[in-house]
């Protein structure tokens, strides 16, 4: 694997906290809103308009479905099923399966420019190297590989002891590609499994599926305060992101969104809102 210095050599990082403020008092916040800000940094950053980014994002209750998930066959069952569970339901616009989200999971996309001349891999070993660094004096025990049994397995699901805290996703835009991780800091990671596995009992109900879906055992996933014996927080999570891009890069800027970034979030969120109109009428 790749280290960090071989794959970003970038001296400057956009550092985006979207954690505790909404940004756009006029839509309801929610992880569409996530998605098509990245889609909209992403866009900024391959035009050369922005340094390449690092944006931290949380959403209460919410299941992130991937595009394979809307294809399931009784998938009107398990989204009343989790709408019943008070949860909110997204399908985004990347690959992928079903993810959870709540308060205690942290999201951090890593935004790239120049992925013409990186791989796929590249650009997931670099997040890898990013979260290694982040927990450098905690662990040195993170693996990268496929958790078969979680939730959203993956060739880059981050697992400590043969178990999954954190999964990863990518989605390139011209020249640029949003590396996108989900961080389970803290709660609880099994009832968060158990609640994907009740999803997928509901949307399929034993019937054959051309697409292989995963069969989610809660016990192969856990938080990084469980895996690690330490209670960290969503707020410790955030404060070491930050840390390790001060050390990673020469600069940190915290730029307001541009008045051209704002109208591509807006086209973005709009084909978000369209995407989604199949679990807007389910609910």
């Amino acid at each position: 694997m790749k280290n960090w210095k071989e794959i970003v050599q970038h001296k400057t990082f956009r550092y985006i906290d979207h954690t505790e403020k909404k940004l756009f008092h006029n839509i309801p916040n929610s992880a569409q809103i996530s998605f098509a800000i990245d889609d909209a940094l992403a866009t900024s950053i391959s035009n050369h308009n922005s340094p390449p980014a690092v944006r931290l994002w949380t959403h209460p209750k919410t299941i992130v479905l991937g595009i394979p998930d809307g294809r399931l066959p009784y998938l009107e069952d398990g989204v009343k099923f989790l709408a019943d569970k008070n949860y909110h339901v997204v399908i985004r616009n990347s690959g992928g399966l079903a993810v959870a989200l709540d308060e205690g999971v942290l999201n951090l996309s890593l935004i790239l420019p120049g992925v013409k001349d990186l791989s796929i891999h590249d650009c997931y070993e670099a997040m890898v190297n990013l979260i290694q660094y982040m927990l450098r004096n905690l662990t040195s025990e993170i693996e990268a590989y496929e958790i078969t049994e979680s939730y959203c397995p993956g060739d880059f699901d981050l697992s400590i002891n043969g178990r999954k805290f954190a999964g990863i996703s990518q989605r390139r835009i011209k020249d640029a590609a949003a590396i996108q991780i989900y961080l389970d800091v803290e709660g609880d990671s099994f009832d968060r499994a158990s609640m994907i596995r009740a999803f997928y009992d509901r949307s399929i109900r034993g019937e054959e599926t051309s697409f292989t879906y995963p069969n989610v055992n809660p016990d192969v996933m856990g938080s990084l305060s469980e895996l690690l014996g330490v209670k960290l927080t969503v707020a410790d999570m955030k404060q070491r992101a930050y840390d390790a891009i001060k050390d990673l890069c020469d600069s940190i800027v915290e730029t307001p969104f541009s008045e051209e970034e704002l109208i591509v979030f807006e086209k973005r969120y709009e084909q978000m809102v369209k995407r989604n109109e199949r679990i807007a009428e389910i609910l």
